[in-house]
């Protein structure tokens, strides 16, 4: 007989069901976030357990590879992706992890990527990075806001600490509030820098990482980082697939050619879609082909449209030299 289990996660407990072909509950049970307690509930249907499906929360390591380490197929389930009835009278935690395991005896659980066990504290430490780079950047996004108020222009990153130093116009609590936001961004350099240097000590170039540091705006650093969120590139059966898993494309909706609303714009990962961001603005500061593309992008709409457009085009120069291992061309992608 096989059956089917679903996990709903939580921050200190989770909910077991287990179901059987014709999805009739035959255990449905909350216990403490406690690998024994789990096991304990799944033991009497060890033999017959395809396989368990436990959501894709913020705290799943533990529980995934716990029961891995016991024997069971695990699936990790893709949240975002995940849609129920929306004329449902009652849902809650025992329905969810249910629908789960029903959508696995289907065969149509939205499944995620897991991550191996020993590249995973090396990606986290570099989405880690991320997350600081993108703090950097909102500070310093915060100087040139206070810069514009107070000169009626927009400043350029690189003079925003000379327009500081040179100007005494400003008032001083203008001047404090601007050097508050240096501060931290000094403070940020210092821990990137940090974190890029231990990074680079433990992990081993790949041929992979050569073949991506051939993209324009893509070093040391976002090679690896765009290896390790991608996984096997075979899992992706098109550049559209990888472009959409990127977050690169745009999320649309559309009836008789007029925009109707919004996909789910959160399918998709996040750390790729920085990560090309990132490689973007390197490719638009130091390589003219980018720069020109990113000039008649924002002519013709706006710097953050014209910024994506780029991002895009980068995820899908991405997508084929890591599926060819071909080196990047420049003039294929820009002209």
């Amino acid at each position: 007989m096989s059956l089917y289990c679903g996990i709903d996660l939580h921050s200190n407990n989770h909910v077991v069901v287990v179901i059987d072909g014709k999805d009739k509950r035959l255990v449905e049970r909350r216990v403490p976030n406690d690998l024994g307690a789990t096991l304990s509930v799944l033991e009497p249907f060890r033999e017959d357990v395809l396989a368990v499906a436990v959501e894709s929360t913020y705290n799943w390591y533990w529980l995934v590879d716990g029961l891995a380490d016991h024997g069971y197929s695990t699936r990790l389930v893709n949240t975002a992706a995940v849609q129920q009835y929306s004329g449902l009278k009652y849902s809650g935690d025992r329905h969810d992890a249910f629908w789960l395991a029903h959508l696995m005896r289907l065969g149509i659980l939205p499944t995620g990527y897991i991550c191996p066990r020993e590249i995973r504290e090396v990606r986290d430490l570099l989405r880690k990075r991320l997350g600081l780079v993108r703090e950097r950047a909102r500070n310093l996004t915060l100087v040139q806001n206070i810069l514009g108020r107070e000169l009626g222009h927009r400043v350029a990153t690189a003079q925003v600490r000379n327009i500081l130093h040179a100007d005494e116009q400003f008032r001083p609590a203008v001047r404090t509030a601007i050097a508050a936001n240096l501060a931290v961004i000094e403070t940020l350099d210092t821990v990137i820098a940090g974190i890029q240097g231990q990074v680079l000590e433990v992990i081993k170039p790949t041929p992979r990482h050569k073949q991506l540091k051939t993209l324009c705006g893509v070093g040391d650093v976002l090679a690896p980082t765009i290896a390790l969120e991608t996984g096997e590139i075979e899992r992706f059966k098109s550049v559209g697939n990888y472009s959409s898993y990127c977050r690169v494309v745009e999320s649309r909706r559309e009836s008789n050619e007029r925009k109707k609303g919004e996909g789910n714009k959160k399918c998709g990962n996040r750390y790729l879609a920085w990560a090309f961001s990132e490689a973007a603005h390197f490719a638009v500061r130091y390589n003219d082909r980018a720069r020109r593309f990113f000039d008649r992008k924002a002519a013709r709409r706006n710097r953050m449209v014209a910024i994506r457009a780029v991002a895009h085009k980068l995820a899908r120069a991405a997508y084929f030299v890591q599926r060819d291992k071909v080196p990047f061309d420049a003039m294929k992608l820009f002209g």
